[in-house]
């Protein structure tokens, strides 16, 4: 523990450590339970791992590194790639169109790619420790990451329309709140703009009727945090052949295909823990990419995602909003952000909670989701602008052209079949991009040269 935070132990007291525990929480919660309510995934065990996954990060790390782990936006594209597919349904006014349907059915799959997505990042963890990062990450350049992290943001984009479409009065006044907290908002009103997005229409949804809380009477108090059929376990049992986009394939051929689509996106959700891990040592004082290293931060962040992952949750990331919450209070100590990992623990074991938030109107997560995805393809933009990547090279302008050109492209034709398993188009993409910048020359990216373009990738609104 440092010095800050053995003065902040001596002078806090019992009271005031878990009030502060409690504001973490806070701080995390809203941007944590919008990827359940996008994907499908549970929310009970969403909240349940994403509380055992910050203390598994804090025993790895030493209990030196004051961040929480909440769940991750840029795997919401991996998620919505196997189980989210465009059918022809009539609307009101009678009109067929192609709307995005979700097949809970296949969640289990999705999570098998994003267990071997947090075991891309134990990779890079023990290749950074073996060489060091700069020589790790001349791999993974912005050039690479930027074009796709746009990506990710544009292909999910008609998914939060359609939502909205439900009701675009609800949807405009998340927006209207969100954006103003984050720009006028001063202390924690700006820290936490997508839970008083939530919150506001949400309440305001309601007072006019627009929410059913039938399933929040119905809901028990207490029980279990998740189900074996959601989970990774219950591909044990399942069908030998799954139809998956007007396909049939085989279990094989399907965890193949999730693997491949989704763990590429690792190489965007590394950067940003990167980015974060910055952040919070420039906030703090320390630098723990030194001490207690990069490669253990890195592998507390992917043994959390892979656990998660097993039990039906969502990938796990460091979180920006608990940065803040530390510049704002400027207590550091660890023991703290602990304290809302038990907390969010406690209210996974609440099934009425969950259910509370699951009534949540769909057009308050369309509006909310609006603002998220677009803002994933701005964080792509900062990625490219704040590192300088220089685009009168003609090696830059291939790799960025063939990363966007085949990420929407395949997304809106069709996966590429390989036989074994088939590519999403952010899949295609990211090996693409990767293999191109390892061999076409004029590769002069050095992590650590630009601390701001190396915190640039932070997908938090």
């Amino acid at each position: 523990m440092s010095e800050k935070a053995i003065r902040d132990a001596r002078t806090l007291g019992t009271p005031k450590m878990l009030l502060l525990g409690f504001q973490h929480m806070f701080a995390m919660f809203g941007a944590t339970v919008l990827v359940p309510l996008l994907t499908g995934l549970s929310m009970s065990a969403t909240l349940l791992f994403a509380g055992l996954g910050t203390l598994l990060f804090h025993f790895l790390t030493k209990r030196r590194v004051p961040a929480f782990l909440g769940s991750s936006f840029a795997f919401l594209g991996g998620y919505a790639a196997i189980t989210t597919w465009k059918v022809s349904q009539a609307g009101e006014d009678g009109v067929e169109a192609l709307v995005d349907v979700l097949h809970a059915d296949m969640l289990p799959y999705a999570c098998v790619g994003v267990f071997c997505a947090g075991l891309v990042y134990l990779v890079v963890a023990y290749l950074i420790k073996l060489f060091g990062a700069n020589k790790v990450m001349r791999f993974f350049p912005p050039i690479v990451t930027g074009p796709i992290i746009i990506c990710i943001g544009l292909t999910l984009a008609s998914s939060a329309i359609d939502n909205c479409r439900t009701n675009w009065w609800i949807a405009l006044l998340a927006i209207v709140i969100v954006v103003v907290c984050n720009i006028f908002g001063k202390g924690m009103i700006k820290i936490v703009p997508i839970l008083l997005g939530v919150l506001g229409s949400y309440i305001i949804a309601a007072l006019f009727g627009q929410v059913d809380f039938t399933s929040v009477k119905e809901a028990a108090w207490i029980g279990l945090p998740f189900q074996i059929k959601d989970t990774v376990f219950s591909l044990f049992t399942s069908p030998d052949t799954v139809e998956w986009a007007g396909a049939t394939m085989t279990k094989g051929q399907m965890i193949g295909t999730a693997i491949a689509s989704i763990m590429p996106i690792a190489l965007a959700t590394m950067v940003e823990h990167i980015g974060d891990i910055c952040a919070i040592s420039s906030t703090v004082g320390e630098n723990f990419i030194e001490d207690p290293g990069l490669h253990r931060t890195m592998t507390g962040d992917g043994l959390a995602t892979s656990l998660a992952a097993l039990f039906g949750a969502p990938a796990n990331t460091t979180y920006g909003e608990n940065t803040g919450v530390l510049a704002l209070t400027r207590v550091y100590d660890p023991r703290v952000i602990r304290i809302a990992a038990v907390c969010a623990i406690v209210f996974s074991f609440c099934p009425k909670f969950a259910a509370l938030i699951y009534a949540m109107p769909t057009a308050t997560v369309g509006g909310v989701s609006l603002i998220l995805y677009g803002m994933i393809s701005a964080v792509g933009v900062r990625n490219v602008v704040e590192n300088q990547v220089d685009f009168t090279k003609s090696r830059n302008i291939i790799i960025a052209a063939l990363i966007m050109g085949l990420a929407i492209g395949v997304n809106y034709s069709g996966a590429i079949n390989l036989g074994f398993f088939s590519l999403s188009g952010l899949a295609v993409a990211a090996i693409v991009g990767i293999v191109l910048n390892a061999i076409l020359p004029g590769n002069d990216y050095q992590f650590g040269k630009n601390p701001q373009g190396d915190e640039s990738v932070n997908f938090k609104v």
